[in-house]
């Protein structure tokens, strides 16, 4: 029986259209964008046609829009951009949901001077932002709010807290990176000044990234050299995976509303097959969450066990604990949300994408039911 992949907010396969797009990119056509000949011309074609495209996904200005390699280079550039801008002094604003190209950047610039206040996340898996409000002070230079929770798939109140920041001129990066693609996402209603997103993440390649950056906001280069992304980003630009982060986001432009039913959809299925199992619990249910994520419990049954066990009945889906020096760590996000160390460490995620099918929903859920009752069964724990 074929492997169901339920990983996608990990990365997600390239969808054929989009490596149709590259393909040419990889033989036949080649040039440097930055050239003047006809080959060179044809590839800045192409780079400009694909920043249309991303600018149009988020109701932006193509100009506003920068190539990176990954979302933790857009991220960096952005939290190091402020933090050099004020001398390594002042203050930044976290939330404890950010991905490590935020939390890590910012550990730099406190170790460096400046003070970082980390924000925690309520029982529901949001940060308020009247939180995000109190936290400012005179001498903030930039607040980090992420869209969408990688691990939770819970949605923030990035417009809400834009607001305010804008009233207090303290510019906010959120790291749309899991959103884009599948919420929609449009720049002028969230507010904010920095945005970030990968390709792929929503079927496009890995090694393809952008930065929205609002008109006026300022942003030191992290990359220096030529004269590449408007001088704020050296580099030649990878044409290949640049044209694939322009199909994605056409694609996703197109036929978001369809993937959001669908994948929503599928998430119910799965969630009410959870729910009619003992001691399951799914979490954050209630708030707004991105439509192909589930973050489940099963208490008594280690997460890293029965990851490992779904891999070998042939499913992938992720844990939220990283191995550091061979230890097994919970997730911080979990914990800040103010979960028990127990049941952080018996916490999956399930992340459905459009390739996904009810069959594959109903036969995880079989082999979840076993898999956790033989789990609880090793341990001593109830069934």
């Amino acid at each position: 029986m074929a492997a169901a992949y339920f990983d996608h907010n990990a990365t997600s396969p390239v969808d054929p259209r989009v490596r149709a797009a590259m393909l040419p990119w990889l033989g036949e056509r080649h040039g440097n964008p930055s050239s003047a000949h006809r080959f060179g011309q044809a590839a800045r074609e192409a780079v400009e046609e694909a920043r249309s495209r991303v600018a149009a996904l988020l109701g932006a200005a193509p100009p506003e829009i920068l190539f990176t390699a990954s979302g933790t280079e857009a991220n960096n550039a952005v939290v190091f951009s402020a933090a050099r801008a004020a001398g390594f002094r002042g203050h930044l604003v976290i939330s404890a949901l950010e991905h490590p190209s935020v939390w890590a950047a910012a550990e730099v610039a406190a170790a460096a001077g400046m003070e970082v206040t980390t924000l925690a996340p309520g029982a529901g898996g949001v940060v308020d932002a009247a939180r995000v409000a109190a936290a400012l002070t005179p001498e903030t230079r930039l607040v980090c709010l992420m869209l969408a929770s990688n691990e939770l798939g819970t949605l923030q109140p990035v417009a809400e807290a834009a607001r305010a920041c804008r009233e207090r001129g303290v510019p906010i990066l959120t790291d749309a990176v899991q959103a884009v693609g599948k919420v929609p996402v449009d720049v002028g209603e969230l507010g904010a000044d920095y945005l970030t997103l990968g390709a792929h993440k929503f079927y496009g390649p890995l090694g393809a990234a952008a930065l929205w950056v609002r008109g006026g906001a300022e942003l030191a280069p992290l990359l220096v050299g030529g004269s590449q992304e408007r001088r704020r980003r050296a580099g030649t630009e990878n044409v290949a995976a640049v044209a694939g982060l322009g199909e994605a986001a056409r694609l996703a432009a197109a036929e978001l509303p369809e993937r959001g039913r669908r994948l929503a959809a599928l998430r119910d299925r799965f969630e009410r097959g959870v729910g009619a199992l003992a001691d399951a619990r799914v979490h954050c249910a209630g708030s707004p969450r991105l439509p192909n994520t589930s973050h489940v419990a099963f208490d008594g049954a280690s997460a890293e066990a029965l990851m490992i066990r779904l891999d070998l009945a042939g499913f992938a889906v992720s844990t939220g604990a990283a191995c550091a020096s061979g230890k097994v760590e919970p997730s911080a996000a979990l914990l800040a949300m103010g979960l028990p160390v127990e049941e952080a460490l018996t916490s999956i995620r399930v992340s459905l994408g459009p390739g996904n099918t009810e069959e594959e929903v109903d036969r995880l859920l079989e082999v979840l039911a076993r898999e956790v009752a033989e789990l609880r069964r090793l341990a001593g724990a109830p069934r």
